[in-house]
């Protein structure tokens, strides 16, 4: 069996003397997933990035590790780290999955003084900059994990550490990838990803569910150029107004209410019951991390409505608009078209491809005064709800969670989406998960100020080795 304090000691050695300065080069290339750079396979950024984590990875002191570069034509790159199993092992040998990714959200700024998207900074405990925790960490997380398990007497199945470069646009490049993949892998027995939320810096956080997304871009066109709007308003309805009518048939603007029926569901009454007892044990209330400027505050003041208004229930945001100028530049013109980009978050268990369908019938169905609408680029990725935890990896968890926080493991919902999770979830039904993460209150993922925090980290990858461990005995 492993030496867990052996194993805590070497992941706190590559944490130290290692890892900060790899994420901190890594954190320093603008790696912008397509849907913000299509552009991307000439731009470069995303095969640097690929080739900074592969170089680290090949130098690993890793019994039976071999690591590639999968590359489809017009894809993003697939990073495919293998490692053959290792110490006694059962004669059952379904492989591990170990998940992460490395494209990156845009700068979205601006950030605090001294501070950038691509300069990583340390400050104490925490590494800033785009990308750290969201989620380049995660390979090397994944891979010194496997590290600590074989240097302190541990085993592990067969594993694939795979690291993406398309999740941030809804990872459109990862089925044609597994699909590659699949005869190879087999039948998959567990998967660690590394990708998700945490309640808190205090333990070990496990995800038992994920909401999916659906997204495109609404546009309204009115006239074929701007008039002056002295001579038109009024006689000629805005863009805008328009916009907003529309708006309207998927919203309600006074609750936030998501009037799309297929992007309701009804909450299963074991994850209310799970996501109840960790707001009771910890205290938890997610409104507590928003930057909410003075005055302002949630839409709930109850921390368990307001973590299932998080996790479970659809709601709608308007993250881009285009048709709009500056307030400098912008006269007293009716513009001729607006365009926003709409993005749905939508309940664990709902079908997000029928809820796209429904979304696009109600946006395009009778268009105000005849205007022209359309819903483009339109995107479906479904969530995820978790099977129930066997015996062992309950304990598994218990057990990592207990040394490495010397608390016991919670379970909680996240309200972003990790497309592979269902992919993987409907093509291995019988497979056990553990979808876990650095991304805790404050490290504000694809915002401004990101930052990893670097002694929670190192305690989720001596964690990891320790489920990986745990899982070559049963």
């Amino acid at each position: 069996m492993l030496d867990p304090t052996k194993a805590c000691e070497l992941v706190h050695q590559r944490w130290a003397n290692e890892l900060v300065e790899q994420i901190s080069a890594y954190i320093a290339i603008p790696a912008l997933s397509p849907a913000f750079d299509p552009d991307w396979c000439q731009t470069g950024h995303i095969h640097d990035a690929a080739r900074h984590i592969m170089s680290w990875i090949e130098q690993r002191q890793i019994e039976g590790l071999s690591v590639r570069l999968q590359q489809l034509d017009g894809l993003t790159p697939l990073i495919v780290a293998e490692v053959e199993p290792f110490g006694p092992q059962s004669e059952h040998d379904a492989p591990v999955v170990l998940y992460g990714h490395l494209d990156k959200q845009p700068e979205m700024l601006p950030w605090d003084d001294g501070l950038a998207p691509w300069v990583p900074v340390k400050r104490g405990d925490r590494l800033y900059g785009r990308g750290g925790a969201d989620d380049g960490y995660a390979a090397y997380a994944a891979l010194t994990a496997i590290e600590a398990v074989q240097s302190s007497g541990g085993s592990h199945r067969r594993l694939f550490v795979l690291i993406e470069a398309s999740e941030e646009s809804g990872s459109p490049d990862l089925e044609a990838h597994m699909e590659v993949l699949g005869p190879e892998m087999g039948q998959i027995d567990l998967v660690v990803a590394l990708d998700s939320s945490v309640a808190d810096y205090e333990r070990l956080w496990l995800t038992s569910s994920l909401r999916g997304l659906v997204a495109g871009v609404l546009r309204v066109e009115m006239l074929t150029e701007g008039i002056h709007s002295g001579s038109s308003s009024g006689a000629v309805p805005s863009t805008m107004r328009i916009m907003r009518q529309l708006l309207d048939r998927v919203e309600d603007a006074s609750s936030g209410r998501v009037l799309v029926e297929s992007a309701t569901v009804e909450i299963p009454s074991h994850r209310r019951n799970e996501l109840a007892a960790m707001v009771e044990v910890t205290g938890f209330d997610p409104c507590d991390a928003f930057p909410f400027v003075d005055g302002a505050g949630p839409t709930t003041d109850d921390p368990l409505e307001a973590t299932l208004a998080q996790t479970w229930a659809p709601a709608l945001s308007y993250v881009a608009i285009d048709g709009i100028p500056a307030i400098a530049d912008g006269g007293n013109v009716l513009r001729p078209e607006t365009a926003m980009k709409v993005s749905l978050r939508v309940p664990p268990t709902c079908d997000a491809e029928a809820v796209l369908q429904e979304l696009t019938a109600i946006v395009l169905k009778d268009p105000p005064y005849g205007a022209s609408v359309s819903f483009d680029r339109g995107e479906a990725a479904d969530g995820w709800n978790a099977p129930a935890l066997p015996d062992w990896l309950s304990a598994a968890l218990d057990e990592a969670s207990g040394h490495c926080f010397g608390e016991t493991f919670q379970v909680t919902g996240e309200g972003g989406t990790i497309p592979f999770m269902g992919m993987l979830g409907a093509s291995f039904p019988a497979a056990n998960f553990v979808i876990t993460g650095v991304l805790g209150p404050g490290s504000n993922a694809h915002g401004p100020n990101e930052y990893l925090a670097l002694s929670y980290a190192e305690k989720v990858t001596a964690a990891v080795a320790m489920v990986l461990d745990r899982h070559a005995q049963v």
